[in-house]
């Protein structure tokens, strides 16, 4: 058989200290072979020489319709209250499909040359934006098919229920091409039945849904638990997603155990998005800030399906961000100390493996019969990766390299 690609001399996620470099080998798009020295040769070779190859980045919650707008909002002149939102809000009469396809190209091209290959974007829509926001998003997906695989999560982020109109934009959005269907209830009148209805549509749809949920600094209501609730009441486990759930990190362990042990028990994912939580909570405090992001590692433990990702970047949601899932997990292992080996490890699958397992995708990672999509890490473990931000070197999809990063070199005197 002839192959397409061989990738010599690789080190996987799990291998241990002392073992034998792999070879992979890639053909029609798909990974045939990976075992040591592959005695076939491929049409193009690449010797990654120890470095470490994992499957592509997946990035589960990042908001491309608003990204790269934190120079046209108003100016932030205080702490608290803080409003992201209404500043966002204020613009989003001006955005055009080619101001969004914009915008959202240069998120996304970032994202990519950092080893994305699978996205889930959420999109607002209401009468503000209309539909452009979704359109824009919408029109870029086939064209960015070569690196990566995207999927549109509409959402009503200021309010559904007492936002006239927002329902009907949603739904026209599902008819055209949404596959997943998202809720912000704290900005909702009546947030449970924002809860009540996101859930209906999705029934109705039959599509996953993915919240915004449970945003503060008291645990007094818990709208997890009523999204727990309506997941076993539809059967829609493994199809619901929550993220953000700051309230979490205000708990004591074994309250959080207790929610953790529902959102096992009814199929629920959380994502964690350190990057706008650390930005965005403990504002109206002088000293001793809380930092607002929940511990995933203490969640999976429990036995909660977890994600990372990077959410908002470039807006008054997180002004910072540049889509290198490798750097926002570092920053979330800071923020939650977890620097030893385990947990780092199991951060990791957090942009990885659960990642894809949140959003349903059959076929990922490295296994023969996959799809060959995969990154080049400069690194040799997750452990070290995570600890050194190590960046990514290439990537691949469906066999096909999307992005090369040369290497630092280091010019010594003679």
């Amino acid at each position: 058989m002839s192959l397409d690609l061989i990738i010599r001399n690789a080190r996987l996620a799990d291998m241990k200290a002392g073992d034998a470099y792999v070879d992979i080998a890639v053909h029609g798009g798909k990974f045939v072979l990976i075992q040591p020295a592959i005695a076939e040769t491929g049409l193009k070779e690449i010797d990654v020489k120890g470095c470490l190859v994992a499957p592509g980045f997946v990035e589960t919650h990042i908001h491309l319709d608003k990204t790269c707008t934190i120079d046209r909002c108003a100016c932030e002149t205080v702490r608290f209250p803080f409003d992201a939102m209404e500043r966002v809000s204020a613009i989003k009469n001006t955005f055009t499909i080619e101001d969004v396809q914009t915008r959202a190209k240069r998120t996304l091209e970032k994202c990519i040359s950092h080893g994305c290959t699978l996205m889930r974007t959420h999109v607002e829509v209401d009468p503000k934006v209309g539909l452009r926001g979704f359109e824009g998003v919408k029109s870029i997906i086939d064209a960015y098919k070569w690196a990566l695989d995207m999927e549109i999560c509409v959402m009503p982020q200021e309010g559904m229920l007492n936002n006239p109109g927002t329902e009907e934009l949603m739904i026209a959005a599902l008819k055209n091409g949404a596959t997943v269907i998202g809720a912000a209830p704290n900005y909702e009148t009546d947030p449970a039945a924002q809860i009540r209805r996101v859930f209906e549509i999705a029934h109705e749809f039959d599509v996953d849904i993915d919240m915004h949920l449970d945003s503060g600094a008291s645990a007094s209501r818990l709208d997890t638990l009523q999204v727990c609730e309506l997941t076993e009441k539809y059967n829609w486990g493994g199809r619901v997603a929550i993220g953000h759930v700051t309230k979490l990190s205000t708990m004591p362990i074994a309250d959080v155990n207790v929610v953790a042990k529902r959102m096992k028990d009814a199929g629920v994912s959380l994502t964690v998005l350190p990057a706008t939580d650390l930005y965005l909570s403990g504002r109206d405090m002088e000293a001793n800030v809380r930092r607002g992001v929940v511990d995933a590692n203490h969640l999976v433990t429990q036995g909660v399906n977890c994600s990372i990702s990077s959410n908002n970047i470039l807006n008054p949601f997180t002004p910072f961000g540049d889509g290198q899932l490798i750097r926002q997990a570092n920053l979330y292992a800071n923020i939650v100390q977890r620097g030893m080996p385990e947990p780092l490890r199991d951060t990791w699958d957090m942009f990885t493996t659960n990642s894809a397992k949140l959003m349903r995708r059959e076929g990922y990672g490295l296994a023969v019969g996959n799809d060959a999509d995969f990154i080049v890490v400069e690194s040799d473990n997750p452990v070290n990766a995570i600890r050194e931000v190590a960046p990514t070197l290439m990537g691949f999809k469906r066999g096909r390299q999307t992005f090369t990063r040369t290497p630092v070199v280091l010019h010594r005197p003679q």
